[in-house]
Protein backbone atom coordinates (compact mmCIF):
# COMPACT_ATOMS: atom_id res chain seq x y z
CA UNK A 1 0.00 0.00 0.00
CA UNK A 2 2.71 2.23 1.14
CA UNK A 3 4.86 1.53 -2.49
CA UNK A 4 1.63 2.54 -4.74
CA UNK A 5 1.20 6.03 -2.41
CA UNK A 6 4.96 6.41 -2.81
CA UNK A 7 4.44 5.91 -6.65
CA UNK A 8 1.69 8.28 -6.88
CA UNK A 9 3.21 11.09 -5.26
CA UNK A 10 6.29 10.94 -7.31
CA UNK A 11 4.11 11.31 -10.64
CA UNK A 12 2.49 14.05 -8.88
CA UNK A 13 5.74 15.78 -8.23
CA UNK A 14 6.72 15.10 -12.12
CA UNK A 15 3.81 16.33 -13.13
CA UNK A 16 4.00 19.43 -10.45
CA UNK A 17 6.96 19.84 -12.57
CA UNK A 18 5.85 20.09 -15.73
CA UNK A 19 3.63 22.47 -15.30
CA UNK A 20 5.88 24.57 -13.59
CA UNK A 21 7.75 24.44 -16.60
CA UNK A 22 4.54 25.15 -18.83
CA UNK A 23 4.14 28.41 -16.61
CA UNK A 24 7.71 29.56 -17.25
CA UNK A 25 7.34 29.02 -20.92
CA UNK A 26 3.90 31.12 -20.37
CA UNK A 27 5.44 33.69 -18.81
CA UNK A 28 7.82 34.26 -21.48
CA UNK A 29 5.27 33.90 -24.29
CA UNK A 30 2.59 36.31 -22.47
CA UNK A 31 5.27 39.18 -22.79
CA UNK A 32 5.97 38.44 -26.18
CA UNK A 33 1.51 38.14 -27.23
CA UNK A 34 1.10 41.61 -25.03
CA UNK A 35 4.27 43.27 -27.06
CA UNK A 36 2.52 42.50 -30.46
CA UNK A 37 -1.23 43.58 -29.43
CA UNK A 38 0.54 46.32 -28.65
CA UNK A 39 2.24 47.55 -31.52
CA UNK A 40 -0.42 45.97 -33.78
CA UNK A 41 -2.80 48.71 -31.47
CA UNK A 42 -0.25 51.10 -32.84
CA UNK A 43 0.27 50.51 -35.86
CA UNK A 44 -3.46 50.40 -36.61
CA UNK A 45 -4.59 53.52 -34.76
CA UNK A 46 -1.54 55.77 -36.90
CA UNK A 47 -2.59 54.60 -40.06
CA UNK A 48 -6.17 55.08 -38.77
CA UNK A 49 -5.12 58.98 -38.26
CA UNK A 50 -3.55 59.25 -41.42
CA UNK A 51 -6.64 57.97 -43.44
CA UNK A 52 -8.70 60.63 -41.11
CA UNK A 53 -6.63 63.08 -42.01
CA UNK A 54 -6.70 62.61 -45.50
CA UNK A 55 -10.27 61.98 -45.89
CA UNK A 56 -10.55 65.55 -44.50
CA UNK A 57 -8.38 66.76 -46.70
CA UNK A 58 -10.58 65.67 -49.18
CA UNK A 59 -13.58 67.71 -47.54
CA UNK A 60 -15.95 64.48 -47.00
CA UNK A 61 -18.14 65.31 -44.29
CA UNK A 62 -17.26 64.78 -40.78
CA UNK A 63 -20.14 62.30 -40.45
CA UNK A 64 -18.51 59.90 -42.72
CA UNK A 65 -15.13 60.47 -42.70
CA UNK A 66 -14.65 57.52 -39.16
CA UNK A 67 -16.43 55.18 -41.31
CA UNK A 68 -15.05 55.58 -44.89
CA UNK A 69 -11.40 55.82 -42.94
CA UNK A 70 -12.12 51.98 -41.57
CA UNK A 71 -13.37 50.73 -44.82
CA UNK A 72 -10.56 51.21 -46.90
CA UNK A 73 -8.57 47.98 -47.23
CA UNK A 74 -5.07 49.05 -45.61
CA UNK A 75 -6.83 50.22 -42.42
CA UNK A 76 -9.41 47.47 -42.40
CA UNK A 77 -6.14 44.66 -42.86
CA UNK A 78 -4.53 46.77 -39.86
CA UNK A 79 -7.75 46.45 -37.46
CA UNK A 80 -8.02 42.76 -38.20
CA UNK A 81 -4.16 42.13 -37.11
CA UNK A 82 -5.08 44.02 -34.26
CA UNK A 83 -8.25 42.03 -33.24
CA UNK A 84 -6.05 38.67 -33.71
CA UNK A 85 -3.24 39.97 -31.52
CA UNK A 86 -5.57 41.39 -28.97
CA UNK A 87 -7.26 37.53 -28.92
CA UNK A 88 -4.53 35.56 -29.44
CA UNK A 89 -3.10 37.78 -26.23
CA UNK A 90 -6.42 36.94 -24.11
CA UNK A 91 -6.12 33.00 -25.00
CA UNK A 92 -2.90 33.02 -24.20
CA UNK A 93 -3.61 34.61 -20.70
CA UNK A 94 -7.11 32.25 -20.03
CA UNK A 95 -4.05 29.21 -21.05
CA UNK A 96 -1.80 30.18 -18.38
CA UNK A 97 -5.05 30.82 -15.83
CA UNK A 98 -5.85 27.12 -16.35
CA UNK A 99 -2.20 25.83 -15.81
CA UNK A 100 -2.05 27.76 -12.49
CA UNK A 101 -5.16 26.31 -11.76
CA UNK A 102 -3.72 22.82 -12.95
CA UNK A 103 -0.75 23.47 -10.69
CA UNK A 104 -2.91 24.36 -7.82
CA UNK A 105 -4.90 21.05 -7.79
CA UNK A 106 -1.87 19.00 -8.05
CA UNK A 107 -0.81 21.17 -4.90
CA UNK A 108 -3.78 20.38 -3.53
CA UNK A 109 -3.47 16.65 -4.32
CA UNK A 110 -0.18 16.40 -3.08
CA UNK A 111 -1.11 18.02 0.49
CA UNK A 112 -4.26 15.00 0.80
CA UNK A 113 -1.47 12.14 -0.39
CA UNK A 114 0.87 12.90 2.99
Amino acid sequence: MEQGKYIELTEIIQEMRAVRKRLEIAAKEIFTLARNKATAEKRYRVALRQEILKLKEQGLPATLINNLAKGEETIANLRFERDIAKELYVGGLESMKQTRTEASLLQTISKYND
